[in-house]
């Protein structure tokens, strides 16, 4: 066994969010001890999110078609859109049942210091996704951070022509934190505590 394709392999490892070197080895070696079917299953899927995942042409969730299961499922209210920074949030937020509506993701936050401004991120397609589906309210549940904060209020102020009521989610969620770490009760709390922007 060459040490260079187990060092290869921690290197790859450690790309991934959270993941240090000594979890990265922990997790090499846990992967060179997978039967050889389990290791392929797990190749394979990492090739076919690659290969197979998109955004969603109306909201920016990941699909693997034009449009993602959500937009499609008519017995969503329509009226309400929750918007997001990542995709992941979405996955957070279905888990907790607290919100039946649609969503649009921004694929990001603001950031000016580092370039993230708002032709950056999909803030003119939620705009004319307000103007023309007849959106009523529109739920801000961006990172409770800075950025996060700087987004929503930016939102607020490019919302306000519309007639539209847009709200923040409550603060169940700790300052500096992100959505995506939340607890499920939390997160039902922050929805249900929403308030007026």
């Amino acid at each position: 066994m060459s040490q260079g394709i187990v060092e290869n392999l921690i290197q790859q490892l450690m790309k991934l969010p959270g993941i240090g070197r000594k979890t990265a080895q922990r997790l090499a070696f846990f992967i060179l001890a997978m039967p050889d079917e389990d290791a392929k299953s797990l190749s394979e899927a990492i090739s076919n999110i690659k290969q197979k995942a998109r955004f969603c042409s109306q909201c920016f969730n990941i699909t693997e078609s034009e449009i993602c299961s959500i937009c499609s499922d008519e017995s969503r209210d329509r009226k309400k859109i929750c918007v997001v920074e990542e995709p992941g949030n979405i996955f957070v937020i279905e888990k907790s049942g607290s919100f039946k509506g649609l969503y649009h993701v921004l694929l990001g936050a603001l950031a000016p210091i580092d370039g993230i401004t708002p032709d950056k991120l999909k803030i003119a397609e939620l705009l004319e996704r307000v103007k023309t589906n007849g959106t009523e309210e529109v739920i801000i549940a961006t990172n409770p951070n800075t950025k996060g904060e700087m987004t929503a209020q930016y939102l607020k102020e490019v919302l306000t022509p519309f007639n539209v009521n847009v709200t923040r989610i409550a603060y169940g969620l700790p300052m500096g934190s992100d959505i995506e770490f939340a607890d499920e009760v939390t997160l039902r709390k922050a929805m249900e505590g929403r308030r007026q922007l």
